[in-house]
């Protein structure tokens, strides 16, 4: 299943030369800085083989569409997909497991034999 929220895409919005490293850091979750400052010491100490590299990224990838992201939670969200899916899933199932168990707990609260709910009920009529 090809979802555009999951592939790497080069950032242009937030390049300095052609946004190799904006998008290794939006695909990573990692601040854009570290990112550049790695590279450079990755160039310096490959012999400028790390260059190469990054030549055949910024010519194959994609660059990112604008409006892929709605939000900072959403730009946040799929990082943590991108980095460890089965973590991303256990979040999403234990939000769900407690919006469920607070949702019993109103529905027993409204359904149980409350007085002081009932009375105020009764006032109200």
């Amino acid at each position: 299943m090809f979802n555009s929220r999951t592939t790497f895409y080069l950032d242009k919005q937030n390049a300095k030369f052609k946004g190799v490293c904006a998008g290794v850091a939006d695909f990573t979750g990692i601040d854009v800085t570290i990112v550049r400052v790695a590279f450079v010491l990755l160039a310096i100490a490959t012999h400028a083989f790390a260059l190469i590299g990054y030549g055949l990224v910024a010519w194959l990838a994609p660059c990112k569409p604008i409006g892929l992201y709605q939000s900072e939670d959403d730009t946040k969200f799929w990082q943590g997909v991108r980095s460890n899916p089965t973590r991303s899933t256990a979040e999403v199932r234990s939000t769900f497991r407690d919006l469920d168990r607070r949702l019993a707990d109103i529905e027993t609260h409204f359904t149980s034999r409350n007085s002081t709910l009932a009375s105020e009920i009764d006032n109200l009529r």
